[in-house]
């Protein structure tokens, strides 16, 4: 029985790298997909925190609103400090 032998040549070689290429950028694509759709629900958290840790602070030192809106404004600052991290690194991701 006579086998053939079997050569990659150059353009299947070439091709060969082609896929594997195309296969690295789904997963990378897929990643950063990833973590841009979990933004959202860490901006939102971290505005719930904000707001459940000033309510708690307001109801053990008796101050009601006051401590509120200072963990609402820090609950919006950190989600926006997210914001701009994610920003920061989409511009690593694209360029």
């Amino acid at each position: 029985m006579k086998t053939k032998s079997c050569r990659v040549t150059g353009n299947q070689a070439a091709g060969e790298r082609l896929i594997k290429m195309a296969d690295n950028d789904k997963g990378k694509t897929f990643r950063e997909l990833g973590y841009f759709a979990s933004l959202g629900i860490s901006v939102a958290l971290a505005i719930v925190i904000g707001l459940a840790l000033g309510y708690w602070l307001d109801t053990i030192f008796g101050t009601k609103p006051v401590l509120l809106l200072v963990g609402l404004g820090f609950g919006i600052a950190a989600g926006f400090s997210n914001i701009i991290r994610a920003g920061k690194k989409a511009e690593k991701f694209n360029g």
